[in-house]
């Protein structure tokens, strides 16, 4: 078990889409029965003993930075200037001046139980990727592993061997893993910013880098791309979290 305190939200994106069904707010900040996805990890990560919380924003920033001043000084924002023409690398490379201590790694869209957060925390690896079984959301982010540790990634099944589950979109990332990144990110950004820091960055760095699998077979949770993601969400996922807190009694406040 590593002590890590801080996390780091991705919450540049343009959403584009969710445009049909949420318009005037980033989809970070999309509600399931009065609760943001963003606000909720917020208060989840805080519960589990992380204290000081970057949201690096983009798109509609100022209701971000409007969130952050509710939870000051826990919570802060960085700016990504070119969330319209970037990767989500370029956006976690944009937190490198605040960074500088191992970190959780969340992208903003996610609605899962509080055990991703326990299980990751607890587990005894410095880089660690959270990994799901399968959950036939239509937009999967498949996970080939050897030997325990992550391979690469791809949306295509065809594309990997040995596939064990999917990204759950929640990492436990080093300072020397960072910087790694953040080295290879800057090589990259010479000819573009476009680069994600999963199948991007993490994938030609796990070549040489051990970064291990966090496997929870059984977990609930799903991310919110689109209109369907958000029906579901809504009808099956929250339901089952629900159930899933009130079982271990889990509560938690802002």
């Amino acid at each position: 078990m590593y002590s890590t305190t801080k996390a780091v939200i991705l919450a540049a994106g343009l959403g584009m889409r969710l445009r049909d069904v949420f318009t005037g707010k980033p989809k970070g900040l999309l509600t399931i029965e009065g609760i943001s996805l963003v606000e909720r990890s917020i208060q989840l990560l805080r519960a589990h003993g992380i204290h000081e919380i970057v949201i690096v924003t983009g798109h509609l920033a100022e209701a971000y930075e409007a969130l952050a001043a509710d939870y000051a000084p826990f919570v802060r924002t960085v700016h990504n200037p070119y969330y319209a023409d970037s990767g989500s690398m370029y956006s976690l490379y944009c937190a490198r001046t605040v960074i500088d201590a191992p970190f959780l790694l969340l992208e903003s869209d996610l609605l899962y139980e509080a055990r991703a957060l326990a299980t990751l925390l607890a587990f005894p690896a410095e880089d660690a990727m959270l990994v799901s079984g399968f959950t036939y959301s239509n937009d999967e982010m498949y996970i080939e592993a050897r030997d325990g540790h992550f391979y690469q990634m791809s949306k295509d099944r065809s594309r990997l061997q040995s596939i064990i589950g999917e990204m759950v979109g929640i990492s436990q990332i080093s300072a020397a893993l960072y910087q790694q990144m953040l080295t290879y990110a800057e090589e990259y950004f010479k000819t573009s910013r476009h680069l994600h820091y999963e199948d991007g960055c993490l994938t030609a760095i796990a070549q040489q880098h051990a970064i291990s699998i966090c496997h929870v077979t059984d977990l609930v949770w799903t991310e919110i791309d689109n209109a369907d993601h958000l029906a579901r969400a809504q009808s099956r996922i929250w339901p089952q979290i629900q159930r899933q807190e009130q079982q271990t009694e889990l509560f938690f406040t802002p």
